[in-house]
């Protein structure tokens, strides 16, 4: 009985965690620990036991992301979510769900704090009422929408609301796939933002910029650079997070590309080629430890 109302939330429990700290492993760590707690747990006196293990898991999902933000300024280059397959979670049967899954979405997240992140996922994503929230954070039920308001203002600046399912954006990726593979510098360029900015993903593991690269010029030339240089084959759309991506490989490295858009135009191109991030999208073919270390 423990373990059958446990398992019945579940996928609820883990599509929490990761959207509060954009990582599966460290997901799939809080919702085990939420399980050996709830083994413990007199459950005689409760009533609601998605909204109690909602609590714990964000409790335990918070400290966690404190913690995880300190590991991250130790990365190598920069840090980015890491990409999932669209049903990890079960079905996205509300844009909310769908939104706060979405690639463009989690890595905007990245720059809310631990409390604005919780009260924005908990609010958007699962409707859970300000007062279950505030005794979440340990906030005022009043700071608590003022938090909501300030992270949806934040992440609703220089990006559409974003629709990872639409035929719009798949044409999109489509475009830019044929325009880049072509080295069509002049279809590249009208494609891209005056703000663009290139995110690359190594995680040390494999060789990628540093630091994001800025602006139009500058992301057309890394990018036409890259397919001169690189042998990239098996270019197709693939799933993830709810959305379209760009599944690929250079020279024996996976690595998979989002895009996100503003006012028709890509705002942000986000490439994960850290081969520990790939495992949940299904395209890693070969270990780490097989793949060399300075082709990006």
């Amino acid at each position: 009985m423990i373990e059958n109302v446990f398992e019945q939330h579940r996928p609820m429990l883990l599509g929490l965690a990761y959207r509060l700290l954009g990582s599966m492993w460290d997901a799939e760590d809080v919702v085990q620990d939420a399980f050996l707690k709830w083994s413990d747990t007199d459950r005689s006196e409760i009533r609601e036991p998605r909204a109690f293990l909602a609590t714990m898991v964000s409790r335990l999902a918070l400290d966690q992301l404190r913690s995880a933000r300190r590991k991250r300024e130790a990365y190598v280059g920069p840090w980015l979510p890491e990409p999932v397959e669209s049903t990890a979670f079960g079905p996205l049967d509300t844009a909310e769900l769908r939104d706060t899954l979405s690639y463009a979405t989690l890595h905007l997240m990245e720059r809310l704090s631990p409390p604005e992140r919780a009260v924005f996922v908990l609010r958007e994503a699962f409707d859970f009422p300000y007062e279950t929230i505030a005794d979440i954070v340990g906030a005022t039920e009043a700071n608590c929408r003022q938090m909501h308001h300030r992270a949806a203002k934040h992440l609703g600046e220089g990006r559409d609301r974003f629709d990872p399912s639409g035929e719009e954006h798949a044409r999109l990726l489509s475009t830019f796939m044929a325009a880049a593979e072509n080295g069509d510098v002049d279809t590249l360029t009208t494609m891209l933002g005056a703000d663009v900015e290139a995110w690359n993903d190594g995680g040390g593991k494999v060789r990628a910029a540093l630091r994001p690269i800025l602006g139009p010029v500058n992301v057309t030339r890394l990018i036409t650079g890259l397919f001169q240089k690189f042998d990239f084959t098996g270019l197709r759309l693939v799933e993830a997070n709810g959305g379209s991506a760009i599944r690929a490989e250079a020279d024996g490295i996976d690595l998979l590309i989002f895009l996100e858009s503003h006012d028709g135009r890509i705002s942000r191109i986000s490439a994960v080629l850290n081969p520990e991030k790939l495992t949940r999208v299904g395209i890693l073919k070969t270990s780490p430890a097989e793949r060399t270390s300075d082709q990006f």
